[in-house]
C-alpha cells in the first residue's frame, strides 16, 4: 500500500490497536462520496464512531493533507500544476439536526489547525452619532 507510510502507527499510545487503516480508509471515503451521516456507515467498514474518530484525528494532526499532497505529486512527476476544488453550492445543504451546533471550537483539535477555518473576529461597532455629539436628545 503507497499511503501506508504516510499513515499514523496502528498502535496508539493508549489503548488497543487500531483496525486495518485499508478498512477505515474505506468507510471515510464510502462515508464521504455519499454524504450520509456517520450513522449510516455500513457494518462492514467498521463501527461509525472508529471512523469518525479517526477522521477526525487525522484531520487535525495533518494526516489527509500529506496523504493529498503524495498522491497529486505522484500523479503529475515532474509537472507544477495547481489543484483547485470545485464545489457547487446549489447541492449543499445543512442537515435538519445542523441547527443549533456548538458555537466554540472543539478542544481536541490544535489552534493553529483550526485558525485558518474559523471566522475573523468582529470588531466592535463604530459609533452612529457625529462628532461633537454629546448623546442628549431633542424634543
Amino acid at each position: 500500500m503507497r499511503l501506508e507510510p504516510l499513515l499514523p502507527d496502528r498502535t496508539p499510545q493508549r489503548g488497543g490497536r487500531w483496525n486495518d487503516h485499508r478498512q477505515v480508509i474505506d468507510g471515510i471515503l464510502w462515508r464521504t462520496r455519499t454524504c450520509s451521516p456517520w450513522r449510516d456507515v455500513p457494518s462492514c467498514y467498521g463501527d461509525f464512531r472508529t471512523l469518525h474518530g479517526r477522521h477526525r484525528r487525522w484531520s487535525a494532526d495533518g494526516t489527509w493533507e500529506r496523504v493529498l499532497a503524495a498522491l497529486q505529486a505522484d500523479s503529475d512527476p515532474g509537472e507544477d500544476i495547481e489543484w483547485a476544488v470545485a464545489i457547487d453550492s446549489t447541492v449543499v445543504r445543512a442537515h435538519q439536526h445542523a441547527a443549533g451546533a456548538r458555537h466554540e471550537p472543539p478542544k481536541d483539535v490544535p489552534a493553529e489547525v483550526l485558525a485558518p477555518l474559523l471566522p475573523a473576529p468582529v470588531p466592535p461597532p463604530a459609533a452612529a452619532e457625529p462628532a461633537g455629539h454629546t448623546g442628549g436628545s431633542v424634543e
